[in-house]
């Protein structure tokens, strides 16, 4: 039990990490920000979406010597049983029995919950969701994981769907306690409206730059090494290590440089919505100081040998102090080149009104 939780828990953290930046991104296009409340939610989604497999399908058999199990085909056996498990033990409450099914219901009670806050969707759908969860659950225990083996290595039961189903149906009546402006995914009346651009905000923007740069890296380093081992094996006659860090840096880099080039912002900039106001270097000195002042610079930096790399941790401890010193977080490149950071849902500030701002 406790290992299925943490395997939950991972996986779950897996796919919140390689979510982040879209995640970001669309919550500032469709709710016109991000708040903790509705970032938890989606954390705990992540996770709960894993433990239902994980609870259910885990721990498989590690040999053939296991018992295969039967099936339950018969609805609402599990009132008798209670009965029967009750007159025994006396024990209404904490008989294993009546904990087994009261935990079938809980298990998919944040499913529905889930559905209407996130989702917007309503109890029927919560129901129909909850009952096609809990017949592929089944299905795959009924043929044991799908052939891989001989047979069902946990029982098939009619009476688990009608519990899962029973607790996604209550899950989104539940969720009737969370405000109607903080369920579901439509667009908020006011999410075109200019935010106030804050530490807590830059903050995450340099995050998501860092996620981003890390896990483009990660990902054609993790590539680039496989081609190797498939294709030349024992026979390599360099580091595959050291070439597959320096590919993963050089794309990862270079689309960061791409991308700041043409919009002038980082990708965790676009994901934020802020933009940098016209200052006093013209675009082709202006943009790639944007570049040599974040994420990207960093990663190039972190790549060198020492002691070139400690200039990646000067670079950093530049980035933190600038944003202590400036609520907006306008870093190096707004210091270097008088520039402000705003919301890009505002108007655009012509040069010499911002320059004459900058001087007051």
């Amino acid at each position: 039990m406790v290992g299925s939780g943490v395997l939950a828990v991972v996986a779950g953290a897996v796919v919140a990490v390689l979510a982040f930046i879209p995640f970001v991104a669309i919550s500032y296009r469709r709710r016109g920000g991000l708040t903790l409340w509705r970032t938890a939610l989606w954390a705990g989604a992540a996770v709960y979406f894993w433990a239902i497999w994980t609870y259910t399908l885990v721990p498989v058999p590690q040999s053939d010597d296991y018992r295969c199990r039967g099936v339950n085909v018969r609805p609402f056996e599990f009132v008798d049983d209670i009965r029967a498990a009750v007159a025994v033990s006396g024990r209404y409450l904490t008989d294993p029995v009546v904990l087994q099914v009261a935990l079938n219901v809980l298990l998919f009670l944040p499913l529905g919950f889930f559905l209407r806050v996130l989702g917007g969707r309503g109890i029927v759908v919560a129901g129909l969701v909850g009952l096609a969860i809990s017949g592929i659950i089944e299905t795959t225990q009924l043929t044991g994981v799908w052939g891989l083996f001989p047979c069902a290595y946990r029982v098939f039961d009619v009476d688990d769907l009608i519990a899962n189903t029973s607790g996604a149906l209550l899950g989104s009546v539940v969720a009737f306690v969370v405000p109607a402006q903080h369920r579901g995914v439509h667009k908020s009346p006011d999410a075109e409206q200019p935010r106030p651009v804050t530490r807590r905000r830059r903050l995450l923007g340099i995050l998501c730059d860092v996620v981003g740069v890390s896990l483009v890296g990660f990902a054609v380093s993790v590539t680039v090494q496989a081609a190797i081992a498939l294709s030349l094996g024992d026979a390599a006659t360099f580091s595959t290590d050291d070439v597959a860090a320096l590919a993963g840096t050089v794309v990862s880099v270079g689309l960061w440089v791409g991308v700041v080039l043409v919009t002038g912002r980082s990708i965790g900039d676009i994901a934020t919505r802020v933009r940098f106001t016209h200052g006093v270097l013209p675009v082709w000195v202006a943009r790639p100081l944007r570049f040599l002042t974040g994420a990207g610079a960093y990663a190039v930096l972190a790549a060198l040998t020492a002691p070139w790399s400690l200039l990646a941790f000067v670079l950093a401890l530049a980035t933190v102090a600038l944003l202590v010193v400036w609520p907006d977080g306008r870093g190096l490149t707004g210091w270097i080149g008088r520039r402000r950071l705003v919301d890009d849902r505002a108007g655009v500030v012509s040069p010499t009104v911002d320059a004459a701002r900058e001087t007051r």
